[in-house]
């Protein structure tokens, strides 16, 4: 088996805002199946080309930029790495499911429709239908529109599972999630009103904000649905931040049913207050 460290990217392209290069979509990337092969973003940088994503850190070699990332769907891991067993913890199992992207609906430079299939050996569970845009704000910012709808096309219906519903309490990760670059000290986590990692892990809010080094990542639910998902938040152990679907119980996904969520992220240079972080999510949310 060849080592997960090492990854050979066989498609991608380059986004751009306003012009100006921003980030990189890896559309079939040749990585090991034990990190649930997907399509991801990475780099993805501000403005002024500070980078705001990490690939394959040493601490979770499945954390791959941006992406859309599930532990559990009916028992197939697509988010990587090993997988929560009740009564058994975090366990290595063969059973990673891989996303293969199935072609381009659309594709500019600062964008594109994608259609993505989820699958196991034994066939196809989802059929994603994603679309990501990225649009200038000014000269400090650009923002990330990222959507995804998954219809269940296995011909039976599924659910959507996270270690959290599997037994491990707090970790109902998976969906939307966006790995940031470690840092000497842990970036600034806060909300409208609530400040800090605890206070805001596995609640819903309108918006959350990331500060690093440099930079700020406010990630802002564009539906009503998605601001009723859980943000799941790390700042102390890494940095990172993803909108759950499934935090409290699973999520069932009929035969042919659909599941839809909109991120949008607005990537700035430099500190963001909570009156700036909340003025460009109204501008991107009405938008």
């Amino acid at each position: 088996m060849t080592s997960p460290v090492q990854s050979s990217v066989k498609s991608s392209v380059v986004l751009r805002c306003a012009g100006r290069p921003v980030g990189c979509y890896h559309y079939r990337p040749e990585i090991d199946t034990r990190l649930s092969p997907r399509p991801y973003l990475h780099p993805l940088t501000t403005l002024q080309g500070l980078r705001v994503t990490e690939e394959m850190p040493q601490d979770h070699l499945h954390h791959l930029g941006v992406s859309v990332a599930v532990p559990d769907i009916e028992g197939a891991n697509f988010w990587g790495g090993r997988t929560f067993v009740r009564g058994r913890g975090s366990t290595e199992l063969a059973n990673h499911g891989t996303q293969r992207h199935d072609g381009w609906k659309l594709r500019d430079s600062d964008g594109f429709v994608e259609d993505v299939s989820w699958r196991t050996p034994e066939g196809e569970l989802l059929s994603e239908y994603r679309t990501v845009a990225a649009t200038e704000l000014d000269d400090r910012a650009w923002a990330l529109d990222f959507t995804f709808s998954l219809t269940n096309s296995s011909g039976r219906d599924l659910s959507i599972g996270s270690p959290a519903t599997n037994g491990r309490p707090g970790a109902g990760y998976g969906g939307f999630f966006w790995r940031a670059p470690r840092a000497a000290e842990a970036p600034r986590v806060f909300t409208q009103d609530t400040d800090g990692e605890e206070p805001i892990h596995g609640r819903p809010a309108d918006w959350l904000a990331l500060a690093g080094n440099g930079w700020t990542l406010v990630f802002a639910g564009a539906t009503e649905e998605t601001r009723r998902d859980p943000w799941f938040v790390r700042s102390r152990e890494y940095p990172g931040v993803g909108s759950a679907l499934a935090w409290e119980g699973r999520l069932p996904v009929v035969a042919g049913g659909a599941v839809v969520r909109r991120i949008v992220t607005v990537v700035a240079d430099g500190p963001l207050d909570r009156d700036a972080a909340a003025a460009y999510v109204r501008r991107v949310v009405t938008a």
